[in-house]
């Protein structure tokens, strides 16, 4: 068993090695074609080059090329009207000669919508009638009787992933853009939310005015559950901090709790961050320190909010 799963492994690596070659003028040219399509780039494909074409579909319209798979069969009994002429038709079939392919070639044609193919065969029907032929052939299937889609599959699946990287860089795709097509991934969350959204504010923020007492602020701080209190002056800008990592020190040294006040035991300054900053940058901040809490101020130092790890764990940004 590992000796063919080895064999099954090597047979699919010397298949996508080969289609070095054919990154050629006329992957170029496929390139071009999506490139300059004002509509979507619309995948069909029957059986195993459908499930491929349906992963291609997807990978492009994550990567900035807006795309949908038309199954073929469903296409020639309505789902042709999912198409203009405005679409490139990107077409697999490791044969060419897929018969529901076939059928909706005269329709594409008519139509006016440019017609790039993916085939094992550059001398099929598919491959002859397309504008662009992209080569996806390979000398064997991994499987032994050389029938079932494996090979022919992942080298069409690499085919489709060259296209989608190639256009994604041409159109000079950024991180930000996956983003915003990934707002519910991990990505999304730490290239979108930004700090404002995730902040504590108004009567949630513990905060007292320097003259407080220590029994004061530890009162506001159990107050608000946060682990921690702002220290502000009247135009309510940022002093210092005290948190239950100050309280432990404080205790340490044997101080009076009740008699202290807070600006002798604070910390001055503290780290803060701004609202409109990436949610991210709180959380390399506090890595970096050591921190688990930070103030959020504008440019006067005025105290806006707070964010706790918490809140980026609760959010997925950590």
């Amino acid at each position: 068993m590992q000796a063919s799963g080895r064999r099954v492994l090597e047979i699919e690596r010397d298949a996508v090695a080969g289609l070095l070659p054919r990154i050629d003028a006329a992957f170029a040219q496929a390139c071009a074609v999506m490139l300059g399509c004002s509509g979507r780039v619309v995948v069909t494909g029957m059986g195993k080059s459908g499930h491929i074409g349906n992963k291609i579909a997807a990978t492009l319209a994550s990567t900035g090329t807006p795309s949908f798979f038309v199954h073929p069969g469903e296409a020639s009994h309505g789902d042709l009207g999912m198409i203009t002429r405005q679409d490139v038709v990107l077409a697999i079939s490791n044969s060419g000669e897929t018969a529901e392919v076939l059928t909706i070639l005269p329709l594409i044609k008519r139509m006016g919508a440019p017609l790039i193919a993916m085939t094992g065969k550059p001398g099929s029907t598919l491959a002859l009638s397309a504008e662009v032929h992209l080569d996806v052939s390979v000398p064997q299937e991994a499987c032994p009787h050389n029938l079932a889609p494996t090979a022919s599959t992942t080298a069409t699946l690499a085919m489709g992933d060259a296209l989608a990287v190639a256009l994604l860089e041409a159109r000079g795709f950024t991180q930000e853009d996956f983003a915003r097509s990934h707002p519910g991934g991990t990505l999304g969350r730490r290239l979108l939310l930004k700090i404002s959204d995730l902040m504590h504010t108004g009567t949630r923020v513990p905060r007292v005015g320097p003259e407080a007492t220590l029994s004061e602020a530890l009162l506001e701080m159990t107050r608000k559950g946060l682990g921690m209190t702002a220290i502000v002056d009247a135009q309510g800008r940022a002093l210092g901090i005290f948190t239950d990592g100050d309280l432990r020190r404080v205790i340490d040294h044997g101080l009076d709790v009740r008699s202290l006040r807070i600006a002798e035991v604070m910390t001055k300054g503290g780290k803060s961050v701004g609202a409109e900053q990436l949610a991210v940058e709180a959380v390399n901040l506090m890595d970096r320190h050591k921190i688990t809490v930070l103030t959020v101020q504008d440019a006067e130092h005025r105290v806006l909010g707070v964010i706790h790890m918490h809140d980026l764990l609760r959010a997925g940004v950590v």
